[in-house]
């Protein structure tokens, strides 16, 4: 009809890599909000990079694979298909896991083509303390989203602004609904904002 506004459809791809758990929940989180938005959503894993004798050697790592093995691994293509990509990852040392630096790496050929340009970037993390290098593992990655081209749309906010964060704390507490609401918060932002850019 004349003069009402259609919304343009937007692609959504949620990369992520856990090894437990953790990162794997808020990942659901952030693509089921994000499908709630109207985006078409892919939700797919990073491969598993570490010998299957270290995996086993800790029952919750083991039992996560095990309950993750129908979640695609992630392609290229998956992508360059999305007009937004949120990464998730635990923080390792205050950076990147291996599993989700390694995908990345594999982009090379899809940048330096500048396929990974003017899409919207996000990150989302998790550590064992309140101070164990979270945000420097969201800004290593918006470090590479600026190496892309990229846009990139934290959620702000008063939570964690640089992304949705969760705490573990020595008794590797669950997601609970701050982390959750904050992931929510920030799959809507961007659904939200590239959507906007996609209608410009």
């Amino acid at each position: 009809m004349k003069g009402c506004a259609v919304e343009r459809s937007v692609n959504v791809t949620v990369v992520y890599y856990s090894s437990t758990g953790t990162i794997h929940r808020l990942a659901e989180e952030i693509s089921e909000t994000a499908e709630k938005q109207g985006a078409e959503v892919r939700l797919v894993r990073a491969a598993e990079l570490a010998p299957r004798h270290a995996v086993d050697s800790r029952p919750a790592w083991a039992a996560h694979l095990r309950d993750t093995e129908d979640v695609p691994v992630a392609s290229a293509g998956d992508v360059l298909w999305a007009d937004a990509v949120l990464f998730g990852t635990p923080t390792r040392f205050g950076n990147v896991s291996a599993q989700l630096k390694q995908f990345i790496d594999t982009l090379g050929p899809a940048w330096s083509g500048g396929l990974l340009a003017d899409k919207v970037y996000s990150a989302f993390t998790s550590g064992a303390s309140t101070h164990g290098g979270m945000e420097t593992t969201l800004v290593s990655i918006y470090n590479m989203a600026c190496h892309f081209g990229g846009i990139i749309v934290p959620p702000g906010g008063d939570l964690n602004p640089y992304g949705t964060s969760h705490v573990l704390g020595a008794d590797n507490a669950p997601v609970g609904d701050r982390a959750l609401r904050a992931a929510q918060l920030q799959a809507e932002r961007v659904v939200r904002v590239a959507r906007a850019l996609k209608e410009v």
